[in-house]
C-alpha cells in the first residue's frame, strides 16, 4: 500500500507532537501519552506488547519510519478486511451462503460477467481453471481467486 504525501505530512505532525523531547524519536512514556490522547488507555503490558511490535530494530524508541510503517500495516489490514468483505457480498449475490457455504453456478457465473456487465474477458477459460473439482460450481475459495 502506498501513502500519499499528504497522509505522511500528517504523520509527521503527530510524530512530532508527541516526540517531546525532540529527540526524533518516540519513546514508552511518549507512546503512552500519545495512545492516551486518541483514547486508549493500554496496560504496561499492552504498552510493552505494542512497543515491541512497533520497535522493529530493538532499540526501545520508534523512529519516524517505524510509526509510518505501523500506520500502513493497520491501513492495509483494514483494506484487505473491506476486500474480503466486498468478495462474501459478490459471493452472495450469486448464489453463495454469507458464511462462505454453497456454491456459484458457473453458467450464472458467465451470464453476469458477459450479460449484464457486458465484459468481454474469456471468463469461460478462467472458470475452467478456477473449477479445481470440474463441477460446474464455484465454492467460496475457488470464487475468491477470482479477485486475487
Amino acid at each position: 500500500m502506498v501513502l500519499d504525501e499528504g497522509f505522511i505530512q500528517k504523520c509527521r505532525e503527530a510524530f512530532n507532537t508527541f516526540d517531546q523531547d525532540g529527540s526524533g524519536t518516540i519513546d514508552t512514556q511518549e507512546m503512552k501519552l500519545l495512545l492516551e490522547a486518541i483514547g486508549e488507555a493500554p496496560s504496561e503490558e499492552e504498552l510493552f506488547r505494542f512497543m515491541a511490535d512497533v520497535d522493529e530494530d530493538g532499540t526501545g524508541e520508534i523512529e519516524f519510519a517505524e510509526f509510518l510503517r505501523a500506520f500502513e500495516k493497520q491501513r492495509g489490514g483494514a483494506q484487505e478486511l473491506e476486500n474480503e468483505l466486498d468478495t462474501i457480498d459478490a459471493f452472495v449475490a450469486l448464489g453463495g451462503g454469507g458464511d462462505k457455504s454453497g456454491f456459484v453456478d458457473t453458467d450464472r457465473l458467465i451470464a453476469v460477467v458477459k450479460d449484464e456487465f457486458g465484459m468481454t474477458l474469456k471468463i469461460e477459460r478462467l472458470i475452467e481453471e478456477l473449477d479445481k473439482d470440474k463441477d460446474g460450481k464455484l465454492n467460496f475459495q475457488e470464487f475468491a481467486a477470482l479477485f486475487v
